[in-house]
């Protein structure tokens, strides 16, 4: 028997499983009870040194197969399982296996669209789907095999992501043809349709569902998406609105971004998109900044902040964290421009709104010209070609009829009976 286990794993006790018996008739008290998918292949869970782990029993070649792509999808980052180890050469003529770590608070697709089933969901798990299949693409990997089933889904700080389970008919190339993503992406449309048909014909899902048009969303996303990610665009030193750019396109297609770079000595733009649910963006600001905004603008100002970080990498040549870069974006960007508005014009907008109408009027100014803008130029334009027009929000209008006074008169006599206002 021959075991290869990845390198750094504390999985030495693998070795005390009964490896001489086939999976299905083991009975060993570690076995446990995990949310799975549907799989050709016998598929069993252990939990050994508290981390359960999945292993599944396919045949020497496509066990070193699986393996070896999953090493492979782990040096470049991409969503999938944790390889852990093969275990072949099996005695009396066992079939290999392939051994991952389970994926922590995954659920698989019959549970997400069966339990929560709404279109809203629904066009989540499609998202997810389709940005883990142009991920691999990007980097190369063909899957052969891309369906709901080899997928798990799990929730992440109000994110939606998807995970590769299954990796046995992986190849990995330099770059993928047109001609090799586009079978990959007809496997995938198949297989999707046909896993919806049978939630279908076991009655857990609506009976309007089309399961050809749910697998085509997955289609045309997957090509917007495509063409968003690997269109090729030049870009100077003092072009941030292109980044900028870049960030709002893929924004308005309904994906966000998880990590936009600029290599170091590159003009390159890196982009992770991702699928997130409302709440997110001011969640994730509030927790990086202390600003505590709105939906919408919290996401405007998570682009800049973003935007801002793979600036600052860029001169580094080096990345930074999350924590360092937010501490960089409030001192260098929010709070110059709040200290920067005139005293007469601080009631016009509360501050986050301001800060986000002006990124619109400073990106507006830098496409126009072709080039950055300086926040020396686009800040006097913003106070005096914008904010200066707009309506004091925070001051009273007048009251002709009285009825403030009188409602400010009732508030005074019983309080517990309104809301007083900020």
């Amino acid at each position: 028997m021959d075991v290869q286990i990845a390198s750094g794993g504390p999985y030495a006790h693998l070795l005390e499983l009964d490896w001489s018996r086939p999976l299905d008739s083991w009975n060993d008290p570690r076995l446990v009870r995990m949310a799975r998918g549907p799989s050709r292949h016998p598929v069993r869970f252990v939990e050994i040194d508290g981390r359960v782990l999945a292993i599944k029993e396919i045949g020497d070649r496509l066990a070193r197969r699986e393996y070896a792509a999953l090493r492979e999808m782990a040096d470049a980052e991409l969503p999938a399982v944790e390889p852990v180890c093969t275990v072949t050469r099996r005695d009396s003529g066992l079939v290999g296996v392939v051994v991952t770590r389970y994926l922590d608070f995954s659920l698989p697709y019959t549970y997400l669209l069966a339990r929560e089933g709404g279109i809203e969901h629904q066009r989540r798990l499609v998202d997810a789907a389709a940005v883990l299949l142009v991920q691999l693409h990007v980097e190369g990997f063909w899957w052969g095999d891309c369906s709901l089933a080899n997928m798990l889904f799990r929730r992440d700080a109000g994110s939606l992501a998807a995970y590769l389970v299954d990796a046995e008919t992986a190849d990995h190339h330099p770059r993928l043809t047109d001609g090799q993503r586009e079978t990959d992406l007809e496997i995938a449309v198949a297989n999707i349709a046909g896993g919806v048909a049978d939630l279908l014909a076991a009655g857990r899902m609506e009976e309007h569902t089309d399961p050809l048009a749910f697998a085509s969303r997955v289609e045309a996303r997957y090509g917007m998406l495509w063409r968003e990610l690997t269109a090729e665009e030049d870009f100077a030193a003092d072009e941030r609105w292109r980044l900028e750019e870049r960030v709002a396109r893929l924004n308005r297609l309904g994906f966000d971004v998880t990590e936009l770079a600029v290599r170091a000595g590159e003009d390159r733009i890196r982009i992770r998109p991702s699928v997130v649910e409302e709440g997110h963006h001011a969640r994730r600001l509030a927790r990086l900044t202390g600003i505590e905004v709105q939906e919408n603008q919290a996401r405007r100002l998570l682009n800049d902040l973003e935007s801002y970080k793979a600036v600052l990498e860029r001169r580094a040549g080096r990345p930074l964290s999350e924590a360092i870069a937010a501490h960089r974006w409030l001192t260098d960007r929010f709070e110059p421009f709040v200290s920067a508005v005139p005293p007469e014009l601080g009631t016009r907008l509360e501050p986050a709104e301001a800060y986000h109408q002006y990124l619109e009027h400073r990106w507006f100014l830098s496409e126009r010209a072709r080039r950055d803008v300086p926040d020396e130029v686009a800040r006097p334009s913003f106070f005096e070609d914008v904010l200066r027009r707009r309506p004091e929000e925070r001051v009273v209008l007048p009251d002709p009829t009285g009825e403030l006074e009188l409602l400010a008169l009732e508030e005074a006599e019983d309080p517990g009976d309104f809301m007083s206002s900020p």
